[in-house]
């Protein structure tokens, strides 16, 4: 009972639907009540006036009865009471006008093919009949905001009828649209749906401001920059034009709406890029603001004013502190919150200490915890991750909602979410578990459809686990145009993969001329991960030439940045290639001491190329025979996980070496017959100087 009484707001505030699907809306409620209902009606339908009468005749003893579920003061009870009040005031004609167009609505269903019964219904002149609360007496039927908190249904996602909709279908389908567009865009319907919606009922209603809101936020999920701005333009005015803004200052009334608007219109073009209009829409903002003495709203502007900053590249740590100092005098814990994590972010750009970075996360906990808000709480987990990976990705996903659940939607379509689970498929990748990051990936396609906003994450997070798939695996034809993709929705990861390729297939000029362009942009925008990146690239340009004096330097100026601002994992490659470097310039004990410090964490959290890698160079350093063929049988284990079938011939190769030494003339026999076959599938000779 407690479902069908959720059933009834939105079938009675909602669209109109059509019998089919009306019958399946409370079928999932309750397949016993969807039976009755249809028996019900088919002896209406296919008998005459009196059966229609006698239905509303048997209604008031189950209306009166205590024990009836149908009691006058639950929720089924306050509907069937309007229903009987509404019935009554009908004359004689308009219950035969009545019943005639319940037969219509019965017969047409049944009349329908099959394919046709789940099609958008149309409104035709005889539906509007059967609304019984089209009388004198509509005052109360408005919804109010706080009844939204219903359960979503698979007609809640079916566009309103064609025909004009009352205010009250017309807001409930506002609502909704909105409110699945924030938290959960996959379930609202598609842009072009929509949009042929939004502008149906503007025809009927052009100055519908909530309307022309809507239309705003579904033209940003197309990334629609004219519509978008135009249908923005259009709700203010409307909004300022409407009777219930009739103040000019203080919280309410025109200058609100304009402030607010400018705001709006700011984050509008700092999304799509416009760094100059939006700084002057925010000092629009800021004007008018200060102006009507409206402290929430300039603390607003301050918080765009150093994101705008930050999305320019510039140093805006000063202004993100006075954010945070005046969002807690205010009582803004949201703005302090993100304020805080900004700072957070930039710190560990700028090589702050970890424990610092941590401590701070730390201390918004309680802000989140107070404030209830579960958007900021899944932010700062997201932020975690890039210290305590698993753990806190885990920790985000198995989250519950702190925020009341509307439509039957949680918060879990948030960017954060997006960029755990791609975080979560790179780290799979890493390990050779491309099942795995495909399988995660795919969730992430059902969950972040292509027209939704956070769908370039993932696009580009696929986009390079197959590229480091191919090029693992050598197939560099393959690889070679995913990196037009790349560029597409990120030129700095495009070029350097571009590198990769062309050093891949020995057009090393180009490859060195690309690398230095991309450091040059890099150190200027203050990437430090992708200039260290580019560094070992441009190491390994130099030792093709046996140009490993000159990869010394630029090795050891890698190595400081990346302990310099704390990031274990290139500082370990980069030993790595120190330790390489070291071998082939003739100090082996150097190069062994070097290695030391890197075998551990590379082990511990390396990906598996960088464990292979490890493990391969251990063993050319190795002293004892027998340990160097143990390092090389689990190099062997790591490269045959990611199909690297190069490095695989490098490691049969040592092994032939290895045994030949011992006198094990099988065993290596056995290794060159692996190493031969290889070379011939491979067709390219063997690089002498790879890591």
């Amino acid at each position: 009972m407690r479902k069908l009484n959720k059933l009834i707001l939105p079938l009675q505030q909602g669209p109109d639907l059509t019998l089919g699907q009306f019958l399946e809306t409370v079928e999932e409620c309750s397949p016993q009540t969807a039976y009755a209902v249809k028996i019900r009606l088919h002896e209406m339908a296919d008998g005459e006036l009196k059966d229609m009468e006698f239905f509303f005749s048997t209604i008031p003893t189950q209306f009166t009865a205590f024990d009836s579920e149908a009691y006058k003061t639950s929720v089924v009870g306050l509907f069937i009471r309007h229903m009987l009040l509404a019935y009554n005031k009908l004359s004689f004609s308009q219950v035969y006008k009545l019943y005639k167009s319940l037969q219509h609505y019965y017969h047409s269903h049944y009349a329908k093919p099959a394919d046709e019964q789940s099609s958008l219904p149309v409104l035709s002149a005889d539906d509007s009949d059967m609304d019984l609360t089209s009388t004198e007496d509509t005052e109360g039927d408005r919804m109010d905001k706080e009844e939204l908190d219903t359960t979503l249904h698979e007609s809640d996602l079916r566009a309103p009828s064609r025909g004009p909709l009352s205010q009250k279908q017309a807001e409930y389908f506002l609502a909704r649209q909105a409110y699945l567009l924030k938290n959960d865009e996959n379930k609202a319907l598609k842009p072009a749906a929509l949009q042929e919606e939004l502008n149906n009922m503007l025809k009927f209603n052009p100055d519908f401001a909530e309307a022309h809101y809507l239309n705003y936020l579904n033209s940003m999920r197309v990334q629609d920059i004219f519509l978008s701005t135009h249908s923005l333009l259009h709700y203010f005015d409307r909004l300022i034009l409407s009777g219930n803004e009739g103040k000019s200052n203080g919280d309410e009334g025109y200058g609100r709406s304009l402030r607010y608007a400018a705001l709006n219109l700011a984050s509008l073009h700092c999304r799509f890029g416009h760094y100059h209009q939006a700084e002057l829409a925010l000092h629009e903002a800021v004007r008018i603001a200060q102006e009507s003495n409206d402290h929430v709203c300039l603390q607003h502007c301050l918080s765009w004013l150093y994101t705008l900053e930050q999305m320019k590249g510039s140093d805006s740590t000063v202004l993100t502190e006075d954010s945070v100092k005046m969002a807690a005098h205010f009582c803004l814990p949201y703005l302090a919150s993100l304020g805080i994590q900004s700072l957070v972010q930039q710190g560990a750009t700028q090589g702050k200490t970890a424990h610092k970075l941590m401590d701070a996360l730390k201390d918004t906990d309680i802000l989140h915890w107070k404030s209830a808000s579960q958007l900021h709480t899944v932010t700062q987990h997201c932020q975690h991750c890039f210290t305590m990976a698993l753990q806190q990705a885990q920790l985000l996903l198995n989250m519950s909602s702190l925020e009341p659940v509307n439509f039957g939607v949680q918060q879990n379509n948030t960017e954060a979410f997006a960029v755990v689970l791609c975080h979560l498929a790179e780290l799979h990748a890493e390990q050779g578990l491309y099942s795995t990051a495909s399988q995660i990936i795919q969730h992430l396609k059902e969950r972040f459809p292509q027209h939704t906003q956070h769908a370039k994450l993932w696009m580009l997070c696929d986009l390079k686990i197959q590229f480091e798939k191919h090029m693992n695996e050598g197939k560099y034809n393959l690889a070679e145009p995913l990196v037009t993709a790349i560029c597409a929705l990120n030129k700095t990861e495009g070029l350097y993969r571009k590198a990769q390729v062309l050093k891949a297939l020995n057009c090393s000029t180009e490859a060195y001329s690309i690398l230095q362009e991309l450091q040059a942009h890099c150190e200027k925008t203050k990437c430090t991960e992708m200039v260290i990146r580019v560094m070992l690239s441009t190491a390994e340009l130099h030792w093709e030439s046996s140009g490993f004096s000159t990869a010394l330097p630029l090795l050891l100026q890698a190595l400081a940045l990346a302990r310099q601002h704390h990031l274990q994992s290139l500082a370990s490659e980069t030993i790595l290639h120190l330790s390489f470097t070291q071998l082939m310039l003739g100090v082996p004990e150097q190069a062994l001491n070097v290695l030391h410090e890197a075998m551990e964490p590379i082990l511990a959290h390396g990906s598996v190329m960088d464990k292979g890698r490890a493990m391969l160079l251990a063993a050319r350093y190795s002293r004892l025979v027998v340990l160097a063929v143990d390092s090389l049988n689990e190099a062997a284990a790591y490269f045959s996980k990611l199909d690297c079938k190069e490095r695989l011939r490098d490691v049969h190769y040592l092994h032939a070496q290895l045994h030949h030494s011992l006198g094990q003339t099988a065993q290596r026999n056995k290794s060159a017959m692996l190493f031969r076959a290889l070379d011939q599938e491979l067709q390219s000779p063997p690089d002498a100087v790879r890591l």
